[in-house]
């Protein structure tokens, strides 16, 4: 992790490639794809001293769906993101989502996604948005968003598609307070299927509030 001034470097860590996984390019890439080298880390993410913290470890993972069909839901936030059988969850066809609980209402400052990169492909309709509340009805903050036609009807949205890499898709999150995060694919370029290897989320907890301090009234009788 580096330190300029005072922001620090957000430390992600890409899954290590083994031979047997080695990605394999796609046969035609199309105008409009985000043209960052998929074998290449991205740019670094600078965030505050102290909004740096993996906040999403272990924590708790819903879905839409509530029956995967290849692995658990638990593993998006395990840690483990290399690619095999034992370490993404696969969710049905069409729109899909994940969602982390955080426990409480914390500042999120940056988030790192990781669907499959066994071999390039590009997840279709990546959203990414953070509310307060679970159902995802009021204060709701996209933060990332891909879905140039609106398809998943969820706004159109001006983030590139990208292809997949041990690397993952790290982004900017501008200090966007929530306790939920909600991840949502649309398929991919290989199948219809959705795929979650992995889900980080850095930031901070928010200051816990003190008790209001109410004098009591002087007795003057």
């Amino acid at each position: 992790m580096g330190k300029q001034a005072d922001l620090l470097w957000v430390a992600i860590v890409g899954a290590v490639l083994v031979a047997a996984a080695t990605p394999r390019p796609l046969p035609q890439p199309y105008p409009g794809l985000d043209p960052h080298p998929p074998n290449q880390p991205r740019p670094l993410i600078a965030v505050p001293v102290g909004c740096d913290n993996l906040l999403s470890r272990g924590c708790a993972v819903t879905s839409s769906d509530r029956n995967p069909s290849i692995g658990e839901l638990s593993y998006v936030t395990d840690g483990d993101k290399e690619q095999d059988p034992g370490s993404y969850v696969e969710l049905g066809a069409g729109l899909q989502w994940v969602q982390i609980d955080l426990g409480e209402e914390k500042e999120v400052h940056a988030i790192c996604l990781w669907h499959f990169f066994e071999a390039y492909r590009i997840y279709y309709d990546v959203v990414v948005q953070i509310s307060s509340g679970p159902d995802f009805t009021d204060g709701v903050v996209t933060v990332f968003n891909n879905d140039m036609d609106n398809s998943a009807k969820l706004g159109a949205g001006t983030d590139k598609e990208y292809i997949e890499s041990n690397y993952g898709r790290p982004f900017a999150v501008g200090a966007v307070k929530g306790r939920y995060v909600r991840c949502y694919s649309n398929g991919n370029s290989a199948n219809k299927m959705n795929h979650y290897l992995e889900v980080e989320v850095f930031g901070r907890p928010l200051p816990k509030k003190e008790p209001v301090k109410v004098d009591k009234p002087i007795d003057l009788f």
